[in-house]
This record gives structure tokens, C-alpha cells and sequence, in this order.
């Protein structure tokens, strides 16, 4: 059975998964520096050139998984030891080059640095290269290509850049958190924080829930996410894990929903506000853009701002795809109504760490969000329920949405719209291509989910109201929802 994309999400999964067991057995303080020999253990290397260079990363990763280095704000941070095997990168000439007479491609550089040798074959010089590609768009033979780094072709927000021991290196003021670089780097040297030391934590302190009630609260894309078990025996696992109870993030987004309606029709014009890595991309690249993104919560932010209004001795933990919720929680709107999040991957570590077969659970429900909350996951589901949302409350606004599929689509709609062009009068933004079900923290990535996302949407039905505004206005009216209950009470 396989879980995992890569054998790099399983490295990572298994030293989260073991500093997930001394943490509940109380030990970790003392076992943490044994962790790497146990995963890596014998003289023969698996991975590197040795395995004592094994066991220095593996090091590095289980800091990682104990919350990483507090100095640095960023959740997503480069292993310096493990990124040592990239060439350098940038344009080079291969072997495809015929030594033409043309010499299109020395004409077509401006910085002189291209030169042919006496065989007219074309060599390009590093230290006069500003890499701006005009050689090999000339190239009749495509002889001229970019070696770039996985990390840096990733980054479509060009956050990381290379240091002087050509290592990784993250420019915090213009990453987003996004993730891209974490699942993209093939030798896993980039890493998000883990906070599961948090979660263990909220769990034991809440000494089964009579201290304080424990809330799961899961993102709509973990109905595309451990396809090996039904997602009412993932809900199960929870329960068993120690929370009191779990709820759906789109009912948040149902309640987003309503109330984006209104603010878009009132303003003429919005951003979403949902991926916080989009917004991140705003802030820092469009600050002029600000006033116009959407002024409600994310749906994490919304349903849990209902469940602590409404459970005031209540705990919230997020579980997820998305590395930027990681940083959307310290952000001071969010920061009282969200107490840890949590990957899919750490997901599954928690899982394992007790030795849980969640194939044998019984199914539990999970039943408290409209179909059009829950297609928030996938990209453009944001900008269908929106259309919906404005039907269903009577409002008279022609919505022109533009869907964005990964934070490249997001930069032209934006830049469109800072110029006042563009057919459009709200952008759907999400950073990650596919949307949500693209999430650095997804166990798996692919079109599939998109269609396990759908499918799940359509248990509940589209004939289902947004939950709904009948529901959502009792709520402001103050009457009492039991989200933990497989209804609303007064739902038909």
C-alpha cells in the first residue's frame, strides 16, 4: 500500500511519526537524539554518501518536527546540510550544438557572454551571463537550456535564491509560505515546521476532554487524502486520537460565502481571502490591492471563530494541505480562534504513532457542510459557490470571476487589475495549482483529487442550500447549533 508520492514525503513521515511517539510516552527529551540511528540504522548508507551524512540530516529533520528553528518566522526553512547535490544551474550549451554560421545566439546576447571556439561551438561565461534567455530563444537547434533548480523553478514568487556555498537560501520578504519548494525539492532539503508537539500537547492537557472540549477542524480536500480507508474511519481516528469532536472547515466556508456575497456587491470589486498564502502574495507584491481582499476570515478563521464564540472552553485544531496556515494563525485576526494546524502528513504520523489500522475503525459521519462549501478545495469551486451564494440571497450582481489556478495565473490577474483591464470584478486566488488539493501537505497530489473533491461535494447534493442562509441568519440571531451533532437541529 502506498500512501505517499515520494519516498521524501515518507522520509519525512517516518521521523515525524517517531518524534510522535516519544512525545506521547513523555521521552523525547531524552530519545530525540536517537531517532536518526533507529530510521538509519547498520553502516550501510540508503540515501547519501554515508550514513553518518544520513544521520546529521535526519538530525536536522527531527528538529524540524519539534517546531524548528524559533528565531526564524518563516514555517518553511531550508536543511543546509541536505541541499548539496544541485548544479549550479542557469544556461549552458549542450551537445545539440552544431557549430552553426548563424551565430544567432552571440548576436542575440548583450552582455558578451556567449563565444564560439575555432569550431564555431558556442560556450557561454558565467560571470558576464545575466541569464535573460534571448541565446536560447534564438537557438535553431534548442541547443541552449536552463538548468534550473528544482527549488528555484518552484518558487514562482522568486523567494530562493542560492548562497555563496550554492545552499538554498529563502528571502522571507518575498516568500508566502506556499510550500511549492517543500514537495518539489527532490532531496527533501526544504522543510515545513511541524507543530504535531503542540497537538500532542492540546490533547494530553485536555485530560479526555474535561478540561477543555478539543476541536478537529478538516479541510474539505481530505476527502481526496488516504484513499486506503474511508474518510468516516479517518473521522473515527481523530476521535480516538483524543478530540471531542470534528467539523467540517466548509461550513466555515459556507458562512464565508454569505457574507462574501454581500461585501462583493457592496464594493464592486474583491480578492478572496481564503489561501493565505494569496493573500501574503498581495500584500507583498500589490499593496495597492489590499483594500479590495475580501475583509472576512478564511473558512478555517470563520468556523472557528463560531465554534469559540459558541464553545468558550473550546481548543482548535486545524488539519489540512496547506503549509501557509502554519503562518495564517500567528496573523493577530486568526491568532485567538486557532490554536495548532496540522498537515495531512502529520496526519498520518499521529496515526501511526499509536499504532492505529484505521481500516478496521467503524465510520464515523461527517455531515455538516452544503456541497458548495466543500468544492472550495479544488480550484475554481470558490467562484461556482459564489455565483450560488449571490442566487440564493437574491442579490442582483453580475459576478465575473476570474479562477486562478497556482499563484502564476494569480500574478496576471492581479497585475490586469492594477492596470484597471481585465473582464472581471472578483479573482478567485489560490497559490497552489489545482488549489487546495495541491497543498504542500497533501499525502497525494494529482487531477484525481480533483474528482475525489467533486464527489464528495455531491454526497450532500446541489439541490443542498449553501448551510444555508435560513441556518446562517438563526446563528446571528443567536439560536444554538450543536456542530457536533450529524445535523442542525432545525434543518429539514
Amino acid at each position: 500500500m502506498r500512501i505517499f508520492d515520494t519516498k521524501v514525503q515518507h522520509l519525512k513521515y517516518k521521523v515525524l511519526r517517531e518524534v510522535a511517539r516519544e512525545a506521547w510516552a513523555d521521552r523525547l527529551g531524552e530519545t530525540a537524539i536517537d531517532i536518526p540511528k533507529r530510521i538509519v540504522p547498520g553502516k550501510i548508507p540508503t540515501m547519501r554518501c554515508c550514513v553518518y551524512k544520513e544521520r546529521a540530516i535526519l538530525t536536522e529533520r527531527v528538529k524540524l518536527a519539534m517546531g524548528g528553528n524559533k528565531e526564524n518566522p518563516n514555517v518553511i526553512e531550508v536543511i543546509d546540510i541536505a541541499c548539496d547535490e544541485c548544479p549550479m544551474g542557469g544556461y549552458e550549451v549542450t551537445q545539440a550544438c552544431r557549430g552553426c554560421l548563424a551565430h544567432r545566439c552571440e548576436d542575440a546576447c548583450k552582455f558578451g557572454a556567449i563565444t564560439l571556439d575555432a569550431q564555431h561551438v558556442a560556450h557561454i561565461d558565467k560571470s558576464k551571463c545575466k541569464e535573460c534567455g534571448a541565446c536560447a530563444k534564438v537557438c535553431p537547434y534548442s541547443a541552449i537550456i536552463n538548468h534550473k533548480r528544482p527549488c528555484e523553478n518552484a518558487c514562482k514568487v522568486k523567494a530562493i535564491t542560492m548562497d555563496e556555498n550554492c545552499a538554498a537560501k529563502i528571502d522571507n520578504s518575498k516568500c508566502i509560505e506556499c510550500g511549492a519548494c517543500v514537495y518539489q525539492c527532490p532531496w527533501g532539503a526544504i522543510s515545513d515546521k511541524s507543530y504535531i508537539l503542540n497537538v500532542i500537547d492540546l490533547i494530553k492537557k485536555s485530560e479526555n476532554n474535561t478540561k477543555y472540549k478539543l476541536y478537529a477542524v478538516v479541510a474539505p480536500s481530505i476527502s481526496s487524502q488516504f484513499t486506503y480507508a474511508k474518510l468516516g474511519q479517518v473521522i473515527t481516528g481523530l476521535k480516538k486520537l483524543g478530540f471531542y469532536t470534528v467539523v467540517e472547515a466548509a461550513l466555515g466556508a459556507d458562512m464565508v460565502l454569505l457574507e462574501e456575497g454581500k461585501e462583493l456587491a457592496q464594493k464592486g470589486f474583491l480578492t478572496s481571502s481564503c489561501c493565505p498564502a494569496f493573500v501574503s502574495y498581495i500584500k507583498k507584491n500589490f499593496p495597492t490591492l489590499v483594500p479590495y481582499i475580501s475583509h472576512n476570515l478564511s473558512p478555517m478563521g470563520m468556523i472557528s471563530k463560531y465554534i469559540k464564540d459558541t464553545t468558550p472552553d473550546a481548543k482548535v485544531v486545524f488539519i489540512g494541505p496547506c503549509t501557509a496556515k502554519k503562518a495564517e494563525i500567528l496573523d493577530e485576526k486568526v491568532k485567538p480562534y486557532v490554536d495548532s494546524v496540522i498537515t495531512f502528513e502529520e496526519l498520518q504520523a499521529l496515526f501511526d504513532s499509536r499504532d492505529f489500522d484505521i481500516t478496521t475503525f467503524e465510520e464515523g459521519v461527517l455531515d455538516n457542510a452544503s456541497y458548495f462549501g466543500r468544492i472550495f478545495a479544488r480550484s475554481g469551486g470558490l467562484s461556482d459557490s459564489l455565483k450560488e451564494s449571490l442566487k440564493e440571497q437574491n442579490i442582483d450582481f453580475d459576478l465575473k470571476s476570474c479562477a486562478c489556478d497556482g499563484i502564476e495565473q494569480c500574478k496576471i490577474a492581479l497585475m490586469k487589475k492594477n492596470k484597471n483591464i481585465g473582464d472581471f470584478n472578483f479573482i478567485e486566488g489560490m497559490a497552489c495549482v489545482g488549489g487546495c488539493i495541491g497543498g504542500a501537505g497533501c499525502l497525494t497530489h494529482g487531477e484525481k483529487n480533483k474528482a475525489e473533491v467533486d464527489k464528495y461535494g455531491q454526497k450532500r447534493g446541489k439541490f443542498f442550500r449553501i448551510v444555508s442562509s435560513r441556518i446562517f441568519n438563526r446563528v446571528l440571531f443567536g439560536f444554538e447549533i450543536s456542530i457536533s451533532s450529524r445535523r442542525f437541529p432545525f434543518e429539514k
